[in-house]
């Protein structure tokens, strides 16, 4: 691989702070189980199919950002920061929108939306507590995530990754105190989980709001996000996000899928993969900022016409993301035994635990390649619409329906299903590798609008 120094050094900048953002995030929800499953696992297994609300908004808001990162990198790096800013008032607007609705959602119905999840009274009741007491995280997330994305565009990662870190550190130490009840806080379990997170939430807002008076970040214009603006920048900024929304939509979706199929089959199956998922977010932290961050480095280069400099550096980030995938998967299985050891859950979750780990290891590699090229590279040309169709095909034509037959119509045992729900980075690879080489990802979009 060859080591271009100045190439690496601009995506060390980049990456760094959004990797250790995505780490810190990942801490929450490693907190919130570490935790509760000190309570019991019910909690624990209610916790994590209940976050998979979370996890389906951040489709949406990841979305936006990354429709937002599309056009602004290449128009910042044009040095066009006018119309940068009028995408960020583009994409705030329907983050906004799709907060409020997660919001009234999970407030007014949770009950109902986790019986989507689970069939046991138990997890279904803890779920429900959970999501009422979380609902306003997702308005407040959805407005801080568009700002955090403008931040990383406009050379602010660091504050980005600052505020985020704060707002982490503050959650984790608000999951202790209100969960178990220290001082004069009230033991409130479950629900003080929730709360934790809600707060954590208002304090990135504050943060954000403070930058903003400050002049340090864009200023949000109220006025103008009920205007339609510049059409043609609309235009351009559904075109470039809406492949990459359905894409998350029907990865996410699918990815919700394996957890619907995983809590029809018993609670110890749920904590076993809700760890082994949180493990492998951990350790993969490192690999999805470097597709964000390939994905910006990229974008500018090709908003300066550094076509041919672009193809070199997307060629250099693919071997790269392979190698820290690989180095990603030894350090799951290194950490395996640790895990194990701190981790207390029902000896048959323990079991389950132990293989999901194994198989976490490998499917990082997979997971860090794609990520770099769908989710960063080929967005970074606008080459959107490939990766909806690739992950859509292969999430809900081969996988999920794989692993709901190996479920429910074979009854295989959870550690074959679970491996069945594995595939999904491998089965594309070879699709994905013969795309790349079409370079349809090299353009200047700034070009052509």
């Amino acid at each position: 691989m060859t080591f271009d120094k100045n190439l690496y050094k601009k995506l060390g900048a980049i990456v760094a702070p959004i990797a250790f953002q995505n780490l810190m995030a990942s801490l929450v929800s490693a907190s919130d189980a570490f935790m509760l499953g000190f309570l019991d696992q019910d909690a624990l297994s209610a916790s994590s199919l209940a976050g998979q609300i979370a996890f389906v908004f951040c489709l949406f808001y990841l979305s936006f950002v990354n429709g937002l990162t599309v056009l602004a990198a290449q128009y910042y790096g044009k040095g066009d920061k006018h119309t940068a800013e009028e995408v960020f008032l583009i994409a705030m607007r329907y983050a906004l929108l799709v907060g409020l609705i997660f919001t009234l959602g999970t407030a007014l119905f949770p009950r109902q939306i986790m019986t989507v999840f689970t069939s046991e009274e138990v997890l279904i009741a803890e779920g429900a507590k959970y999501l009422r007491m979380v609902s306003l995280s997702y308005l407040l997330m959805g407005f801080t995530q568009l700002y955090f994305g403008m931040m990383k565009v406009c050379d602010r990662a660091g504050l980005s990754s600052l505020i985020g870190s704060l707002a982490v550190v503050l959650n984790i130490g608000l999951n202790a105190l209100l969960i178990f009840g220290v001082g004069f806080f009230p033991a409130m379990g479950i629900s003080g989980a929730a709360l934790a997170t809600v707060l954590a939430r208002v304090f990135e807002t504050v943060m954000v709001w403070i930058a903003v008076s400050k002049g340090i970040c864009p200023p949000i214009r109220f006025g103008a996000l009920l205007r339609s603006g510049n059409k043609a920048l609309h235009k351009d900024f559904w075109k470039y996000t809406l492949p990459i929304l359905i894409n998350q939509l029907g990865w996410g979706g699918g990815v919700t899928m394996y957890s619907v199929i995983m809590g029809h089959l018993g609670s110890d199956a749920v904590a076993a993969n809700s760890i082994a998922g949180i493990v492998r977010s951990l350790i993969a932290s490192l690999c999805w900022g470097i597709a964000a961050g390939a994905g910006i480095v990229i974008g500018g280069m090709l908003g300066r016409n550094e076509l041919e400099e672009a193809k070199k550096a997307g060629g250099s980030f693919v071997r790269f993301s392979i190698l820290i995938g690989a180095a990603s998967g030894l350090v799951i299985l290194a950490l395996t035994p640790l895990v194990l050891h701190i981790i207390h859950l029902e000896p048959q979750a323990q079991v389950y635990l132990k293989y999901m780990l194994f198989m976490a290891a490998y499917y990082i590699i997979g997971n860090s390649l794609n990520s770099t090229v769908i989710g960063g590279i080929f967005p970074a040309g606008g080459d959107t619409r490939f990766g909806m169709i690739c992950d859509v095909v292969t999430l809900w034509c081969v996988v999920v329906p794989m692993g709901m037959i190996g479920a429910f119509v074979l009854k295989l045992p959870v550690l074959a299903v679970a491996f069945i729900l594995t595939l999904d980075e491998f089965v594309k690879i070879p699709v994905v590798y013969k795309h790349y080489m079409k370079y349809k990802w090299v353009r200047n979009l700034t070009t052509e609008s």
